[in-house]
Formats: C-alpha cells, sequence, structure tokens
C-alpha cells in the first residue's frame, strides 16, 4: 500500500538521517566519466570532492583538498569568476545551470567545462554551501540535442576561429539571424557567440604556448589577434596569467616532473 505524502515525507526524513559520512551519495560520480563533483561550505572552502576532481590537481585522496579554496587552486582571475557564481548561488538560494567557462585540463591547459551550481540547505531549509558538477563541453553534446544549429556553430567555429570568425558569418553559415543566435547562445551557455569564440583561441594559445621554442608574438599572429599587447590583455582577462607567465609556468611544471 502506498504512504501517503506527509508519512513519505517522513520515512525519507528518517532514511537520509540514518545515512553515515562513510557512505556519501556523491561517490557514485566516481564511476561516471568526464564528470567531477564538489561541495564547498559557506566560507568557500571545498568539504567534498569526486575522484575525477582530485585527479585534475594531481591529488590522490580527498582529505587532501578538503578546506581548500578556489584561490588556492586556480589563477586569481579565474578563482575570482567561481567565487562571484558561488556567492550568487548562496545569496539567492537558486540554481545556477549550464556555465560555460574556462577550467584547466588534466594535461594544465584551459578548456570549455560546462558547471551546473546548487544551493546546498541544512535540515531548516537554510543555505549552508554550494555543491556542483563539473562536465567536458564535448562530454555534454548530446544534452544539447535540441540545440542542433549551435551545435554545427560550434563546428564551424572550431574549423574557422583562427581566420577570426564574425558573428555576422556564423550566422549566415547556420542560416539564422545574428540574433537569433545571439540569444540561442545565451539561452544554452550563457554566453554570446564571441566570448565562446574567444574562449576557443585563447584554448588554442595555450597549447601553443606549451610547444617548445614558441614565440608569444607569433602565436598573437597565429591566432588573429591585432598586436602582441592586445593578445597579452585578452589572455590575461580569460586565464588570469600573461602569456609569458603561463609559459614560464608550465615549463616549470615539465622541468618539476622530468620531462624533457
Amino acid at each position: 500500500m502506498p504512504l501517503s505524502r506527509q508519512k513519505a515525507a517522513d520515512a525519507r526524513t528518517r532514511f537520509l538521517r540514518r545515512i553515515g559520512a562513510d557512505t556519501p551519495f556523491y561517490r557514485l560520480f566516481d564511476h561516471l566519466p568526464e564528470i567531477s563533483f564538489f561541495a564547498k561550505d559557506r566560507q568557500f572552502r571545498l568539504m567534498c570532492a569526486s575522484r575525477r576532481f582530485l585527479e585534475r590537481f594531481g591529488f590522490r585522496r580527498e582529505i587532501e583538498v578538503i578546506g581548500k579554496d578556489d584561490f588556492e587552486l586556480f589563477p586569481e582571475r579565474l578563482a575570482e569568476n567561481f567565487r562571484r557564481d558561488d556567492e550568487a548561488v548562496m545569496r539567492s538560494g537558486k540554481p545556477k545551470l549550464n556555465i560555460v567557462e574556462l577550467f584547466f585540463n588534466d594535461q594544465g591547459v584551459p578548456d570549455w567545462f560546462i558547471t551546473n551550481k546548487l544551493p546546498l540547505r541544512d535540515a531548516r531549509g537554510a543555505v549552508i554551501g554550494v555543491m556542483g558538477t563539473v562536465h567536458s563541453y564535448e562530454g555534454r553534446r548530446e544534452v544539447l540535442h535540441p540545440y542542433v544549429q549551435l551545435d554545427r556553430a560550434i563546428s564551424h567555429i572550431r574549423e574557422h576561429f583562427r581566420s577570426g570568425v564574425s558573428v555576422k558569418e556564423l550566422s549566415h553559415a547556420i542560416h539564422v539571424s545574428p540574433r537569433q543566435l545571439h540569444r540561442k547562445f545565451t539561452a544554452a551557455f550563457g554566453t554570446s557567440p564571441q566570448t565562446f569564440i574567444m574562449k576557443l583561441r585563447i584554448q588554442a594559445a595555450c597549447e601553443a604556448l606549451q610547444r617548445e621554442g614558441a614565440e608569444i608574438h607569433e602565436i598573437a599572429r597565429a591566432y588573429g589577434f591585432c598586436s602582441q599587447s592586445a593578445f597579452t590583455q585578452l589572455f590575461q582577462k580569460y586565464v588570469g596569467l600573461t602569456p609569458l607567465k603561463y609559459q614560464k609556468r608550465f615549463q616549470l611544471q615539465r622541468a618539476g616532473s622530468g620531462v624533457s
């Protein structure tokens, strides 16, 4: 015989109270490829993290990351962006979904990732933190099935971004107006087509900067930036480091790992 709504709610409450700290639900994320899970307290300190999240930073055990905040794990500019989103979720008590942002992948290269953040509440309903998932864009393509035109647009961007894809060119390629294109991008990713294109150019520049003997001025020219100073300014905006500092950091990491 099915339970009444109140009895079902009471049964759920009793069940959740019986669950011990040694069997957290988020351990399920350890078995889902390409998905990272995290949870933070009101002070924005990490309290929980899935295996994929730990591996991203070279940690082996969850305890190694507990108590750290974004400013200890990311360049300052990136950490500021993440903190701003966390504050908005905790202040409003509402989730922020499908946030497209740069996040460091396993090779230390910023890549496109889609983040979802939701408030964490205590037994009384008060917000006590934020939890979220991070998923690579490629791993989320199936979620964007309703946005078939956007998938075609992203493919076009990937193929032509070095030549400087304009919004007008992009909208013409997928047969929608610039206004429709902007609206669809904003609805799906929370960002404009222009920002999406710039993030890809910055990602490609990061990969180029890791090559032996790479010259910053040549990379700026190769990826369509009007000058080295413009490249430096935009790179720092999205990555939180200048191209030179990023290049030196990668060289130090490579030397520390013994890679020649």
